[in-house]
């Protein structure tokens, strides 16, 4: 007889009871050899939930694959190097966009739901070995050398022109090909595919790769410890941060330093990649701004060169836009419109206008004052300064625009909407972790962080606004308030 069948079916159901496993709506039969037992309903709830998952992961499929069909694309092959339809933000429709976070949720939980716990803790996702790896092959221009190259080059070719040892640039680039960033055509033979284009040194992602994988990478090492120490355990100054422990310097200074001094532009190039990634050309499409009056006026506060305002002022040239920011950094922008929109400063459509916005008041009597991951910088308390000098420019009829990532509890909350469809975390947990991630960035950087939507409605009850929509941005969201 077989050892399963000789097993107690009342043993088997005390394990059931502790894992607490059950299927919502029939009845289970085990029929072992030694007697019949059922199992009543709502007995196998592990096999539920990845029944489920699976459900969401061919339903989502679907909407994808039928999005793509009815604009008259097929969908990229990962293997591609071509820009697909739909890479940048803003050309995702919002259908498009939450299937694609539905697929990316659902097939990370299932794999963690199937797999060994400890394989996954360990093992999937969690490891220091991608941003080392991606820090080698960024710097080396790894995916430069494989431009035009599609049945790619031997390791030792690649090695050759980036100066590296082939024998570890082999097994970075296929652990990194492993989790489908570069291809191994052949054994020892790589080459670039859609994720790996984004290293290429002309795409403004790789700027933000390098930054994250060196200098936020190395801050981070030192979270832990700065945790622990008693000085800087509670305090929210830059000067205890991870980063300030790891560089002895606050990030901002950092690049005035002789060794920032060479980062700068990439630092300068991550900021244009940041906003390519997370949406910054989804402004015109995330307020009602042709219902906006001709005219009206966007003050920018903190807006470095008026990036995220060029894109409005092009869809909606109608409205007016006075961007604000440190001196050095006005004068960037100027020389960025100069550029890009010559007509909107010869037609002043557009101002410059320097400010410190913790000793200075922005302009007054604008219709709209925007700040676009601004707040995420800064303490709170620093927030509230900001805030307050902002709330004294504004009118009666003004509006105050914060465009941020808005996080949520990754536990349902029924006081928010839109969440995720069960059973996948409230949050869209792997289809938002960036979010979450960023969240931790601005703790390592500054001592600061990124906010629920109670923590910017609090922040603004304190500062004299009150709350009225939270827009949908992509990733991020745009929190309107109005003047109390």
């Amino acid at each position: 007889m077989a050892l399963e069948k000789q097993v107690d079916p009342m043993y088997k159901w005390k394990l059931l009871k502790q894992y607490q496993l059950a299927i919502p709506s029939e009845t289970f039969t085990i029929q072992p050899c030694l007697r019949k037992m059922t199992i009543p309903a709502n007995a196998l709830q592990g096999i539920a939930e990845v029944t489920k998952l699976t459900d969401l992961i061919n339903s989502a499929v679907k909407e994808i694959i039928s999005e793509y069909q009815t604009a008259g694309h097929d969908i990229p092959l990962l293997q591609s190097t071509e820009i697909g339809p739909f890479d940048a933000p803003h050309l995702a429709s919002a259908k498009l966009s939450r299937a694609i976070q539905i697929v990316e949720a659902a097939c990370a939980q299932l794999s963690f739901a199937v797999a060994n716990p400890g394989h996954v803790a360990t093992n999937k996702s969690y490891g220091f070995e991608e941003p080392a790896g991606l820090q080698v092959v960024t710097t080396a221009n790894v995916a430069d050398i494989l431009l035009g190259k599609p049945d790619g080059l031997s390791v030792d070719e690649i090695a050759k022109q980036s100066g590296l040892d082939p024998n570890r640039l082999g097994r970075i680039l296929r652990m990194l090909a492993t989790k489908h960033c570069f291809q191994e055509v052949k054994p020892n033979v790589f080459a670039n595919n859609r994720i790996s284009m984004q290293l290429a040194s002309m795409n403004p992602v790789s700027g933000l790769i390098g930054n994250m994988t060196d200098e936020s990478f190395k801050a981070a090492s030192m979270l832990g410890d700065t945790m622990r120490d008693p000085k800087t355990a509670f305090s929210t100054s830059a000067d205890d941060s991870a980063f300030y422990r790891a560089f002895k310097i606050p990030f901002f200074d950092f690049y005035d330093t002789t060794t920032g001094e060479t980062k700068r532009d990439r630092f300068a190039q991550a900021m244009v990649g940041w906003g390519e990634v997370t949406g910054r050309a989804m402004l015109p499409k995330s307020y009602a701004w042709e219902s906006v009056p001709v005219d009206s006026t966007i003050c920018d506060v903190g807006g470095g060169n008026g990036h995220a305002m060029l894109g409005l002022v092009k869809k909606f040239p109608q409205l007016k836009v006075i961007l604000q920011d440190l001196p050095a950094v006005v004068q960037q922008g100027r020389d960025y419109w100069k550029t890009e929109r010559p007509e909107a400063i010869d037609q002043k459509r557009v101002e410059f206008v320097p400010i410190d916005f913790f000793a200075d008041q922005p302009v007054s009597g604008c219709d709209f004052y925007y700040l676009r991951h601004v707040l995420h910088d800064w303490p709170t308390s620093d927030c509230l300064k900001i805030l307050t000098k902002i709330r004294k420019s504004m009118g009666s009829s003004s509006r105050l625009l914060i465009h941020e990532f808005v996080l949520q509890h990754a536990v349902r909350d029924p006081s928010v909407a839109n969440q995720a469809p069960e059973p996948l975390l409230a949050n869209y947990g792997m289809g938002r972790i960036r979010l979450y991630q960023q969240d931790m960035n601005m703790m390592n950087l500054f001592n600061s962080q990124e906010r629920t939507l109670q923590e910017f409605v609090d922040m603004g009850t304190k500062t004299g606004f009150k709350f009225e929509k939270l827009w949908d941005a992509g990733e991020a969201g745009l929190v309107e308030f109005t003047a109390v």
